[in-house]
C-alpha cells in the first residue's frame, strides 16, 4: 500500500521539474535534530575541498601524462570529476549564503542557484557511480599508461564516488524518479561531443580513433549497443540513488525522532 502510495504521488508531472517547497531541506542535513546550517557546512566544506582538489591534480598529474592539457578534456572520467566539483561547490555556497544571509525564502520558488544544484546533484551522483563501475570492470588494466599516478587513478575513480555517496546521505532534499533525465541529458551531452570528436578526426594520445575502444565509431554496431546499454544502467544507478536516499530518509527521521515520515522525501 505504501508502495502504491509512492509511485502515485511520485509519478506526477510536477516532479519532473525542479519545484520543491522547503527549502530548508537543501542546506541542513538529515541526521542533525536542530535547525542549523552548521553541520552541513562543515562537512560540505570537506567535500567541496576534496572534490575540488582532485580536479587540480588530475589536471596538474594527469594531462602531462597525455601529453597535452587538450586530450584532459575529451575523457567522461574528467568530465564526471568536473560535475562532481560543481555539485560540492554549490552545495558550499548554498550553505555559506545561508550561514551568512540567514534562511532562503521559497514562497515564489527555490531560487535559480538550488535549483542549478539540485540539477548537478542529480546529473552527477549516478554518473560517479557509472564511471567507478564502468572503469573498474571493463577499463582498468587495459591501457598501459607510462607515468600514470596509481594514488590519483584510485581517487578519480574511486574516492569520486565515495564522496558524492557522502554528499547523498547526509542530503535531506529529495531524490525524485522523475529527473532520471538529468543523469541520462549528461550522458547524451558527452556522447553527442564524443560523436563530434571523432567525426572531426579526433584522436586519443596513442593516436587511436576512439576515446574508449568500446565507442569505437568505425565500428558503429557494437559502439550503438553500448551506449543503449550505458543509458539503461544509468537509468538504473539513478533509481538505486533514489532507492538510497529513501532509506536514509526513513533513517534519519527516525533518528530524530519525527514520525511524519514520508517515502517522498
Amino acid at each position: 500500500m505504501g508502495v502504491k502510495k509512492y509511485f502515485k504521488k511520485e509519478f506526477q508531472w510536477s516532479n519532473f521539474g525542479l519545484e520543491y517547497d522547503i527549502a530548508p531541506d537543501f542546506y541542513l542535513g538529515c541526521w542533525q535534530r536542530n535547525r542549523s546550517c552548521v553541520p552541513l557546512l562543515c562537512l560540505r566544506a570537506i567535500l567541496c575541498a576534496g572534490n575540488v582538489a582532485i580536479v587540480v591534480a588530475s589536471w596538474a598529474l594527469l594531462a602531462n601524462v597525455l601529453s597535452s592539457h587538450g586530450f584532459w578534456w575529451i575523457y567522461l572520467t574528467h568530465w564526471g570529476i568536473v560535475a562532481n566539483a560543481l555539485t560540492a561547490t554549490f552545495a558550499f555556497a548554498i550553505s555559506l549564503k545561508v550561514y551568512f544571509s540567514g534562511p532562503i525564502e521559497s514562497t515564489f520558488g527555490l531560487p535559480w542557484y538550488i535549483k542549478l544544484y539540485w540539477f548537478l546533484f542529480n546529473a552527477s551522483v549516478p554518473v560517479a557511480f557509472m564511471i567507478t563501475l564502468f572503469y573498474w570492470t571493463f577499463i582498468s588494466g587495459a591501457f598501459d599508461i607510462p607515468g600514470l599516478n596509481v594514488t590519483l587513478d584510485v581517487f578519480v575513480h574511486g574516492i569520486n564516488s565515495v564522496m558524492m555517496v557522502l554528499l547523498l546521505i547526509s542530503a535531506r532534499h529529495p531524490t525524485r524518479l522523475l529527473h532520471f533525465h538529468h543523469t541520462v541529458g549528461f550522458g547524451i551531452f558527452y556522447l553527442i561531443f564524443n560523436i563530434i570528436y571523432y567525426y572531426a578526426g579526433g584522436l586519443d594520445p596513442n593516436g587511436n580513433v576512439w576515446v574508449y575502444p568500446m565507442l569505437d565509431w568505425s565500428n558503429p554496431g557494437p559502439t550503438v549497443l553500448v551506449v543503449v546499454g550505458v543509458a539503461i544502467g544509468l537509468i538504473i544507478l539513478h533509481c538505486v540513488v533514489v532507492l538510497i536516499a529513501l532509506c536514509r530518509n526513513h533513517f534519519s527521521r527516525r533518528f530524530r525522532k519525527d514520525r511524519s515520515f514520508s517515502v517522498s522525501g
